[in-house]
């Protein structure tokens, strides 16, 4: 009998053995489908593939084996094609290099997948959709798609086209054939002209998860009742336009939806007592809208909420205790709302699994906390903004701390503050009033943000841990010294990347400590009493892609060894006292040179031509010499006007896949006067070449610029007739030629840049009549003033129609005569500007005031010079 049962036990192992060995076997012979390896085959032909991401698509391999590509291991159908384009934000620009993603066109039709049922091609660059039979151009060549109905679609149950920012789609009605299909992203489309997008999207009965964030929706159908989603679980309509109320059918829906997503919609009115039906839902994310009114007390009975985000908003009155009763709750956003009052450890009672907190008001809430008590959450990430009585004691019992922030508040920094901030990897402590001293500190966190909170003393000491460190807008003093070449930290490889200490009161070199931060892409010292050379181990930093020194004392030529900074995009020396020539040598990549205000001298190098991505070149207020470069057009930024397609920004990976962005900027003088451009810069083309001594004629190549949004030359001894080209340049907003030599009349074409709101032709020996045409005539009198044989409107001298304007080059005695009168009154305003300095030097130790009263001063020099101008011409006319 035992015989028999063992026996019985061999043969069955035997067969479970033959079984199995057969089952691995087909998985290891999969061959794929003829029919589905054309379908991919067809696919492919509209796509254009630069980094050659389908290179193992070639016909003698198995199709199953090809890229994204997975068959079924039992019928070897083709059953998933994922192929979504992986990218990282770079450090320096913050939009999202996609260079290398696949690209082209997007034919379905011709996709005749019978068993697919997952398709991801998110964040690629597509540029056109297409679900019926067409015949479409790729590579210049004519390609025919065969008629096919994807017939198969039925069978899809995941679509993820999202993140192709370029794609635009007129209709979805593709999608009634899709009767399966449960995860729908359209993210970052283009869908602003499918007008009846809210019913389309109902048609696939089984779809769940629904996100159409950031593609132009208007119509949110907010009178409408019902919207059949038999089976939607989540909804994310972010980044819209609806300028609506919480539509009906929201609350309508028949089962038990659990996250609704509306962040930056544009939504208004108060938060109705109907999300009450909505007792499953998980998340609550309204945040960055104008909904009013109170934040109602009632959200406290929805007891499965884990995400409520209400942040930036309108919502008015007290912060409701009742919140505290939400025990699931993960994060909460209130921030950015005007709610007052008081708030407590009441509010926050039951919150056991709390991670995310954002109270961030101005002004602050009150906070009135017991001191001893401990919170029943452990907090990852928080957001403060408070007022007093007392620091939030409680905030030293959280222990797992990723990301701390505080604004707009005011407490007293001792050392405990300090070693708690030590040990969060991520902290933003900004525009507060702080009592603190940071000369014995060392700053440990990976990204620290210390800047406009009043705080003193020298500089800190960095550990080995910091990459991002800003401490501008302080009181701080001394040198740079204990930041750069403390002798404990210069034994550890730093990690430094961007380091801002600018407007605050250091003094002292630039120290020769860089060849221990090479790591360093970013530097801004701008705004202190810096003194001495720019050391020649700057050069080291070559990783470096912006430079800031500005409005320092610094002196000298600039070294040599900043040619090894290739990456180098804005340089910014204005308002120091160096000298020599403006180099040639410059990275030929830079986009920002800003070099205004010293002592350079020689010429405009015409290396400058050869830097094509420049978009700023501000050479003002030095003493530079000779003609204008003749080949500026080789600028191409300047010509095509493409300088926003990349932000002057930086991007630090945050936590839970989040980025930390930082705006550069530059001080730059536009219509006139003195603006900040930050978030903006990237949108301006400046060329400022004012208060030199070039001399000659202004290049016909110059008015090839036709992206040039900015055009000063004032203030120099150019001469010759403005050119009628200079109507090419359709998108220059300001232009100044005032006080050189220009002569003739004023062209025509001036008049038709549309785009023009600032123009200063004062002070040349312009002849003739105003062009006609309300552009030119909306500019007021100053900008004409000074050219004694100009007339018509708005100035108020007519012309006479029998005398011929005159239209000659100047005589020397003219040019003599001009120069003697501007020279004179340049030295008046010159001996005003002095003396008065000399009077009142002493109230500018505060910076800020500095800051206001030379741009003051700066207008006022200007109004009084065509004040005194124009009475001199009144009493010559008499």
């Amino acid at each position: 009998m035992n015989t028999s049962l063992s026996l019985y036990a061999t043969l069955f192992a035997w067969l479970l053995y033959a079984i199995m060995l057969n089952k691995v076997t087909c998985s290891f012979n999969i061959r794929c489908h003829q029919k589905d390896k054309q379908a991919l085959f067809n696919f492919k032909q509209g796509i254009i593939d630069p980094s050659h991401a389908l290179s193992s698509w070639f016909t003698q391999q198995d199709c199953c084996q090809w890229r994204g590509v997975t068959c079924d291991n039992i019928t070897s159908r083709v059953t998933h094609l994922s192929l979504p384009c992986s990218t990282t934000l770079p450090t320096y620009t913050d939009k999202t290099n996609k260079s290398l993603c696949l690209t082209g066109s997007i034919y379905l039709s011709s996709m005749d997948f019978e068993f697919l049922s997952y398709l991801d091609l998110g964040n690629n660059d597509f540029l056109a959709f297409q679900f019926d039979s067409v015949t479409h151009n790729y590579q210049n060549q004519s390609v025919a798609v065969h008629p096919r109905r994807f017939v198969n679609s039925s069978a899809l149950r995941y679509l993820d086209l999202s993140g192709n920012e370029n794609l635009a789609m007129n209709s979805l009605q593709w999608l009634s054939r899709m009767s399966s299909l449960e995860h729908l992203n359209l993210g970052g489309i283009d869908l602003h002209k499918e007008t009846n997008w809210l019913q389309v999207v109902t048609m696939p009965s089984s779809l769940s998860e629904l996100y159409l964030m950031g593609c132009q929706l208007e119509n949110l159908s907010p009178s409408l009742k019902y919207a059949n989603f038999s089976a939607l679980r989540y909804l994310a309509l972010s980044e819209n336009e609806f300028h609506s109320e919480l539509p009906k059918w929201l609350f309508n829906i028949s089962h038990g939806i659990s996250r609704i997503e509306f962040r930056s919609c544009s939504l208004r009115g108060q938060l109705p007592k109907e999300l009450l039906n909505l007792r499953d839902l998980e998340a609550l994310v309204l945040e960055d809208n104008n909904f009013n009114g109170p934040i109602p007390d009632w959200l406290g009975e929805l007891e499965h909420l884990q995400y409520l985000i209400l942040g930036s908003n309108l919502f008015s009155g007290s912060m409701p205790t009742k919140l505290g009763n939400l025990s699931s709750l993960i994060s909460l956003t209130v921030g950015g709302n005007q709610l007052a009052g008081v708030v407590s450890e009441r509010n926050f009672a039951k919150m056991s699994k709390l991670k995310e907190m954002d109270i961030y008001l101005s002004p602050p809430l009150i906070f009135d906390f017991d001191p001893h008590w401990v919170p029943p959450f452990q907090l990852a990430q928080i957001l403060l903004g408070f007022a007093g009585p007392n620091f939030p004691m409680w905030l030293y019992t959280q222990r797992s701390l990723e990301s701390l922030a505080i604004v707009e508040s005011s407490f007293e920094a001792q050392g405990k503050f300090w070693n708690f901030v030590s040990k969060v990897p991520e902290v933003q402590i900004e525009e507060n009033l702080i009592d603190g001293n940071l000369s014995n500190v060392v700053l440990n966190s990976s990204y620290i943000d210390l800047s406009s909170n009043g705080l003193k003393g020298g500089l800190p000491r960095l550990s080995s841990n910091v990459a991002v460190v800003l401490l501008s807008d302080n009181l701080l003093s001394g040198d740079l010294t204990p930041l750069l070449c403390d002798h404990k930290m210069l034994s550890a490889e730093s990690n430094l990347l961007y380091l801002d200490i600018s407007l605050n009161h250091l003094s002292g070199g630039l120290t020769s400590c860089w060849r221990n931060k090479k790591s360093l892409v970013h530097v801004n010292l701008g705004g202190n009493n810096l003194t001495g050379p720019i050391p020649p181990s700057m050069g080291l930093l070559s990783n470096l892609t912006s430079l800031h020194l500005h409005e320092n004392k610094l002196y000298g030529q600039i070294p040599f060894s900043l040619k090894n900074c290739h990456s180098l995009l804005i340089f910014n020396v204005r308002d120091n006292n160096l000298s020599g020539n403006i180099p040639h040598w410059i990275s030929l990549s830079a986009k920002a040179l800003q070099l205004s205000s010293n002592n350079f001298t020689g010429n405009i190098p015409p290396q400058i031509c050869q830097m094509s991505s420049l978009i700023i070149l501000d050479f003002a207020h030095n003493t530079i010499s000779g003609h204008l470069p003749s080949c500026l057009h080789n600028v191409t930024a300047l010509v095509f006007n493409n300088a926003s397609r990349y932000k002057f920004s930086y991007s630090f990976p945050s936590f839970h896949n989040r980025y930390l962005i930082i705006d550069d900027g530059l001080e730059l003088v536009t219509k006139g006067q003195v603006s900040e451009y930050g978030k903006n810069l990237h949108f301006v083309t400046l060329i400022d070449m004012s208060s030199n001594n070039l001399t000659g004629t202004i290049p016909s190549q110059m008015f090839s610029l036709t992206g040039l949004f900015s055009l000063n030359l004032s203030h120099n001894s150019l001469t010759g007739k403005i050119p009628n080209e200079i109507g090419y340049m359709k998108h220059l907003e300001s232009l100044d030629f005032s006080v050189n030599n220009f002569w003739g009349e004023i062209p025509q074409d001036l008049s038709s840049l549309s785009f023009l709101s600032y123009l200063n032709l004062s002070f040349n020996n312009l002849t003739g009549q105003i062009p006609s045409g309300t552009q030119m005539q909306g500019f007021n009198v100053l900008s004409y003033i000074g050219n004694r044989d100009l007339c018509g409107p708005p100035l108020t001298k007519n012309c006479s129609q029998d005398v011929k304007p005159k239209d000659t080059e100047p005589t020397h005695e003219d040019e003599h005569k001009s120069e003697f009168v501007s020279w004179f009154f340049i030295g008046i305003e010159s001996g005003f500007v002095t003396s008065f300095l000399g009077v009142c030097c002493t109230i500018f130790f505060n910076r800020k005031w500095r800051h206001a009263y030379f741009k003051f001063l700066y207008n006022m020099r200007d109004r009084l010079y065509v004040a005194i101008v124009i009475k001199t011409n009144v009493f010559r006319l008499r």
